[in-house]
């Protein structure tokens, strides 16, 4: 069984039901997710779209909705009883999850760790009452679950081998009436709908302000799947030619030469495309204001908290202004030097990420606990 909530952990999640098909081919797949884990063979029981959005106080709408999809979780695994339970990040939902499925004797996993090094560290004490095995894909994250006495495997990052192009540069922008020698923009405004309503617009006007200043831009938003197009009709025109492309966020990432991206997993894809880029983030007030009394760290962005120094610029809440994100685009798309200088740092990054093959030890993993030979687990790959 495995639980994911979002579109990242969907992307990994199909990634692991598909090693673990080569692995075991008649393994059976069941559980909550979205089109990937069902192209891999997994039965869905529920979706995610609906449950997926950030801040604390945006949480509160989705409780209902949650709930039901908990209850209609429960009831499956206690009808099927699977061997082994797959949590996949999305931790509100999967920490009340898999304790239920403690309860009934499911062996739990947890693969894509909750960022407990970055804020509400006390998860962790709950992690040890619920997790049989810890899959991370960060090497320093290793070290905090062996501290706590919890069993834990690095496998490296999923994003190493899934974070592909496959259309290059000048086929992609010329499929799409764009220049392929013009200096090209990545908006990457996010995967859930209050994301996205709250930092589209302001990217927006701010590539306008880029265009003033940069002959020739040219724009490429990222859309991720499954969002309503109301979210995406309701901005103000960008002064240069723009286009909307979903579902092929890595294709976007390697036909521009600058992002703007939401903070999250995909400023890890940006970094893996070795693409310069401006990491921004705005939740609701009230969401700011009860997280920031629990945040521990100095960086927000993935990209910097695995670098461990500011690499890239951050503009989070109000600090996010279409006139901050044009100055740093600007500076990125006219200064060779600075480029090369950020290039460089996020190629250091990609080392730290691991060479390839996380979904595969992940499976094995999974597979050696569902079996009852979680004893014979190395615990770091």
């Amino acid at each position: 069984m495995i639980s994911c909530g979002e579109a990242s952990g969907d992307l990994y999640a199909g990634a692991l039901a598909r090693a673990l098909t080569r692995l075991s081919p008649d393994v059976e797949i069941f559980g909550l997710g979205g089109e990937h884990l069902r192209a891999a063979a997994g039965h869905l029981l529920g979706e995610y779209q609906g449950l997926a959005v950030t801040g604390l106080a945006e949480a509160v709408s989705v409780l209902p909705r949650s709930f039901a999809m908990y209850q209609r979780l429960v009831k499956a695994a206690r009808e099927k009883r699977p061997d082994v339970f797959v949590a996949i990040d999305f931790p509100d939902f999967n920490f009340r999850l898999a304790k239920a499925l403690r309860r009934l004797n499911i062996p739990v996993v947890y693969y894509i760790s909750p960022q407990i090094w970055a804020w509400r560290p006390g998860r962790i004490k709950t992690l040890r009452r619920l997790v049989d095995h810890m899959l991370v894909i960060f090497p320093f994250e290793e070290a905090l679950y062996r501290e706590a006495d919890i069993p834990v495997t690095y496998v490296g990052h999923p994003l190493v081998e899934l974070a592909r192009a496959r259309q290059p540069r000048q086929e992609l922008l010329t499929e799409h009436n764009l220049d392929p020698s013009a200096p090209t923009l990545a908006l990457l405004p996010g995967s859930r709908p209050n994301e996205v309503a709250a930092i589209l617009p302001v990217i927006m006007k701010a590539t306008s302000l880029i265009a003033e200043q940069v002959p020739n831009l040219q724009a490429l938003v990222a859309r991720a799947p499954n969002l309503d197009s109301s979210l995406f009709d309701s901005h103000e025109a960008a002064k240069c030619p723009l286009r909307f492309i979903e579902g092929r966020t890595d294709d976007v990432l390697a036909a521009s030469d600058v992002v703007v991206t939401a903070s999250g997993t995909a400023t890890i894809q940006a970094a893996i495309h070795g693409r310069p880029m401006i990491i921004v983030y705005r939740v609701s007030p009230l969401t700011y204001w009860l997280g920031k009394r629990f945040v521990h760290v100095d960086h927000y962005g993935m990209v910097n908290l695995v670098a461990g120094k500011s690499i890239v610029p951050e503009l989070i809440q109000e600090q996010l202004t279409p006139e901050a994100v044009a100055d740093e685009a600007v500076g990125m798309l006219t200064d060779p030097a600075r480029n090369q200088l950020i290039c460089n740092a996020l190629q250091n990054v990609n080392t730290q990420l691991g060479s390839g093959g996380a979904s595969q030890r992940a499976a094995e993993l999974v597979l050696a606990i569902a079996s009852g030979k979680s004893s014979s687990i190395a615990t770091s790959s």
